[in-house]
């Protein structure tokens, strides 16, 4: 059995990393699920703290939280989607918002990603709908 690419994941600032950043949610967001890129970019990302994944110098994975508590923007490439990097960065983004002093989170998982944040210890709020033209369920987790 061969042994799996070993990734890494750091808390990083827009300032430093943002065209990584900006790279990966592009390819999943833009090109992958076609959401306008006036709504992928939606000019906060210079205030909030972000969390980048990385393998062997490419950027496989981004996310952030912003200051009121809100974990967005999560986005893994299609190759590495299943190998524990969206739970890792998340779990970055939920030590960062506890290192903060934040009680909780919330964000607003799309549909089909309900049961990977219920996995990590988020309950739906409220009821479906949709966001650039994608169901979305709003989702709230203590820390």
């Amino acid at each position: 059995m061969a042994t799996p690419t070993p990734f890494a994941v750091r808390i990083v600032e827009w300032t430093e990393s943002g065209p990584l950043l900006d790279r990966v949610r592009t390819i999943v967001f833009v090109d992958e699920q076609k959401v306008p890129r006036e709504i992928e970019s939606d000019g906060r990302d210079g205030k909030c703290v972000h969390v980048l994944a990385e393998s062997e110098g490419e950027a496989i994975g981004a996310g952030r939280l912003m200051a009121d508590g809100r974990i967005g923007r999560m986005a893994v490439l299609a190759a590495w989607r299943g190998r524990g990097v969206g739970g890792a960065m998340l779990t970055a983004l939920m030590q960062e918002a506890r290192r903060r002093g934040m009680r909780e989170t919330y964000l607003h998982s799309q549909s089909h990603a309900k049961d990977f944040y219920v996995r990590h210890g988020y309950v739906v709020e409220g009821e479906e709908y949709y966001e650039a033209g994608i169901a979305h369920i709003g989702m709230r987790a203590k820390l």
